[in-house]
């Protein structure tokens, strides 16, 4: 049996990523048990392989997926991801708004002209002044974080 301990810094690359495997002691196949080359805290290649076994091995699906400590829906999800996109698809995409949804490129143009009229408008003023303008409302938060992304793109 191989030891179970990695270089840290692959752990770190892996958190990193978002790639690590929250269950690395379900992987229960041979090959990541007896192999060096395999580590069962990489969820890519966890997930690769489960769909190789599958697919070239002819493995039942449900014994590839509690092998490899995972469920069926996420095989199926692994599949289809895969299928769509190649080993790119089966890294995690991120959750939620892919960015400021409510500061558009129109209400980012109306706080800087605000801004360049008077600067000492704070973020509170500018959230008044979006509600009354666009009839959107938007967090105080969410205009400084736009300013700061302003501020950086210049």
């Amino acid at each position: 049996m191989r030891s179970t301990r990695k270089p840290d810094s692959k752990h770190a690359a892996l958190t990193e990523s978002g790639t690590v495997n929250p269950h690395p002691e379900a992987v229960r196949d041979p090959a990541f048990v007896d192999c060096d080359f395999f580590d069962t805290r990489d969820l890519v290649q966890v997930k690769y392989e489960m769909l190789r076994r599958v697919r070239i091995e002819r493995q039942s699906i449900a014994e590839a997926a509690a092998q490899f400590g995972l469920s069926r829906p996420t095989f199926y999800k692994a599949q289809a991801d895969f299928a769509r996109a190649g080993l790119v698809g089966l890294l995690p995409v991120k959750r939620g708004p892919r960015g400021a949804h409510k500061i558009t490129q129109e209400v980012m143009g109306f706080i800087e002209q605000a801004r360049a009229e008077d600067e000492g408008l704070d973020a509170q003023v500018l959230v008044e002044r979006i509600a009354s303008r666009f009839g959107r409302r938007v967090h105080r938060r969410t205009v400084e974080r736009a300013l700061v992304r302003a501020k950086k793109k210049r």
